[in-house]
C-alpha cells in the first residue's frame, strides 16, 4: 500500500468547503463518545455503551436503509447488571430516527484516530482540485451525492446486516474517482514501504488505480463500525460514482503542469 502525501497539482482557488469538511469531521469525532479512549486504545464499559447508543442514533444502518424498520430495542448508554453480569442496558429509542438522514450524519464519524486521520489526508490531497473544478456548491454537492451512493450501494448487498455503517470513506472515494477522471497525469508525491519509506513521484492513475484495485479485492460485505471492519463495497460504489458524475467535465478540464516545471505544487525556480 502506498501513501500519497502530495499532489503536484496546484488549485487556482481556495479550498473552502474542503477545510470545511476536514474541519467538521475533526470537530465532530471529538465530541463522539469514546474519543479519549480512542486516543489511549482503553475503553470502558460506560464509554462502550454510550458510544453504542450514540451510534444507534446517528450511524448508517443497512436494514434500515433498505426496509425502513427502526429497531424497537436499542442501546440506551446506561450501564446495567443482568445475569451475566455487567453490560449494556437496551430499551426503546428515545429518538426518532430518519435512516436517509442518518447517511448524511455517518459521513462525519469515524471509528478510530487512524480511521479518520487516513480519511482527511486523501481528502485534503486530492479534494482542492476536484472543488477548483467543480465549484464550492457543486463540489459540496458532489461529495454529499457520493457519500449517499456508497451507503446505499453498500446497504444493497447487506441489507439485513444491523451494523453501523460510519465515516467519510465513501464520499472521499468519490473524490478520488473524479480526480482519476479529470487529472489522471497528474504527478503525487507517495511513500512506498520497502524496508524504509521511499519518496517517489506517480502519475494519479496508477495511484488510484492501484488503490481501486485493492478496494475491488478485499473481501467486501463488512461495515466500518466501532469495531474497525471496512466496508470496501462501499468505497468501490464511491469511487465509480465519483468517476461517473466527473466524466462529462473531462473534455473541458485543463491538464496539470508539466511536473518537470514544478517542485510540490510550485513553479520551480532556476538559477543560472
Amino acid at each position: 500500500m502506498v501513501i500519497p502525501v502530495h499532489d503536484v497539482n496546484p488549485a487556482s482557488r481556495t479550498p473552502w468547503v474542503t477545510y470545511a469538511l476536514i474541519a467538521a469531521n475533526v470537530l465532530v469525532f471529538l465530541s463522539m463518545p469514546g474519543t479519549a479512549g480512542s486516543v489511549t486504545g482503553e475503553s470502558g464499559l460506560a464509554q462502550l455503551c454510550r458510544l453504542q447508543a450514540f451510534l444507534g442514533q446517528y450511524a448508517a444502518v443497512p436494514q434500515e436503509l433498505i426496509h425502513h424498520h427502526l429497531p424497537r430495542l436499542v442501546p440506551t448508554g446506561d450501564v446495567g447488571i443482568g445475569t451475566g453480569g455487567p453490560g449494556c442496558v437496551i430499551g426503546p429509542p428515545g429518538y426518532d430516527k430518519s435512516p436517509t438522514l442518518s447517511v448524511f450524519t455517518a459521513l462525519f464519524l469515524h471509528g478510530g484516530w487512524l480511521h479518520l486521520l487516513g480519511n482527511m489526508l486523501f481528502l485534503m490531497i486530492f479534494g482542492n482540485n476536484i472543488e477548483d473544478r467543480l465549484g464550492h456548491v457543486r463540489y459540496a454537492l458532489f461529495y454529499v451525492a457520493c457519500g449517499y451512493a456508497a451507503s446505499y450501494g453498500f446497504a444493497l448487498v447487506n441489507a439485513d446486516s444491523g451494523d453501523p455503517l460510519i465515516g467519510a470513506s465513501g464520499a472521499i472515494a468519490g473524490v478520488l474517482g473524479a480526480y482519476l477522471v479529470l487529472f489522471p497525469k497528474a504527478r503525487v508525491w507517495v511513500l512506498v514501504p520497502f524496508l524504509v519509506f521511499l519518496p517517489l513521484r506517480l502519475p494519479a492513475w496508477l495511484v488510484l488505480g492501484f488503490w481501486f484495485v485493492l478496494q475491488a479485492v478485499y473481501p467486501s460485505g463488512e461495515g466500518v463500525s466501532d469495531a474497525g471492519t471496512v466496508a470496501y463495497a462501499a468505497h468501490v460504489v464511491g469511487f465509480l460514482a465519483g468517476m461517473l458524475l466527473a466524466w462529462p467535465l473531462r473534455a473541458g478540464t485543463p491538464p496539470p503542469p508539466e511536473p518537470g516545471r514544478l517542485l510540490w505544487g510550485r513553479q520551480a525556480r532556476h538559477t543560472w
